[in-house]
């Protein structure tokens, strides 16, 4: 099959912008991760005007895809998780083109994990596991159990990758398989709330307990990567300029429940400065010293 997809990945390779053309095959896949086409184009590109697209093609009753992305875009996805599968097609996929050892260089960095990117990998998911916990903890005290309980299993999720990342490795998209062997208490977790035969309220209850426990004791390796940016200035931040911070883009969305966080466990201090107005302040933030 891969020889009716050639005219189309040979056109692709022979354009100078293109860094890598992987194929996948649903046989050497389960279905859902390719979408439940037979074969999968990757064509890996450095610049263009459209971060990615996808053309579908059918042949002899099956049918292929071809997904076109920029370096840029599938580091974005590689760095904040949005599309889980990209990990393993670039691990697993079969490479039919690359310049320059490109992904060669890609999967040995990927299975390096080196510590600049795993913190600021840990520190997104650290911070969508405070607002997934703060949302639960907030509708179970509304007595909304049901839609706590969905935050919660949310929670536990973002709490799993967490771990798997502690201990240096990425998380796959199995990652409660990853989970049983490298933290068998979270694991535990998960299993108690989706398998116990207490009534959803107690089991909610009890995960939200744990759940605190185990952000606590996470919170200065979770965060850490905010922290180190917080401490490259003298100066107090706003929080529109941590927002805008290149290095924090990819968890501005989760950022004000993070620094809130922070601030209640003091890592971080308030800083007031003055308005106009006089009875009302900026409120300013920076690393908070001597911890």
């Amino acid at each position: 099959m891969e020889s009716m997809l050639r005219s189309i990945y040979q056109e692709r390779a022979s354009r100078k912008e293109t860094s890598a053309v992987l194929l996948l095959e649903k046989d050497a896949f389960r279905g859902s991760r390719t979408d439940y086409f037979d074969e999968v184009l990757v064509v890996i590109v450095n610049k263009a005007d459209v971060s990615w697209f996808v053309k579908h093609y059918e042949y002899e009753e099956k049918k292929a895809a071809m997904h076109v992305v920029t370096e840029q875009q599938l580091r974005e996805w590689i760095l904040s998780g949005p599309n889980r599968r990209i990990v393993q097609w670039v691990l697993n996929s079969k490479v039919i083109f690359e310049r320059n050892e490109f992904i060669e260089n890609l999967r040995e960095e990927l299975r390096e994990f080196p510590i600049k990117f795993r913190e600021k990998k840990m520190n997104l998911e650290f911070a969508k596991l405070l607002r997934s916990y703060s949302i639960g903890r907030d509708l179970y005290e509304s007595k909304e159990y049901f839609d706590a309980y969905n935050q919660m299993v949310r929670s536990l999720h973002h709490l799993a990758r967490l771990a798997v990342m502690e201990q240096g490795f990425l998380p796959e998209v199995t990652v409660w398989n990853q989970v049983k062997q490298i933290s068998p208490e979270i694991y535990m977790l998960y299993k108690e709330l989706v398998e116990s035969s207490e009534a959803l309220e107690k089991r909610v209850e009890l995960l939200l307990i744990a759940s605190g426990f185990a952000i606590s004791a996470r919170t200065e390796k979770g965060s850490c990567h905010f922290l180190k940016i917080l401490q490259t200035s003298d100066k107090s931040w706003t929080f529109g300029e941590l927002m805008k911070h290149p290095e924090i883009e990819d968890y501005a969305l989760d950022l004000a429940v993070l620094i809130e966080h922070l601030v209640e466990k003091g890592y971080v201090q308030i800083v007031k400065e003055s308005t106009k107005g006089g009875t009302i302040y900026h409120r300013t933030y920076r690393y908070k010293e001597g911890l």
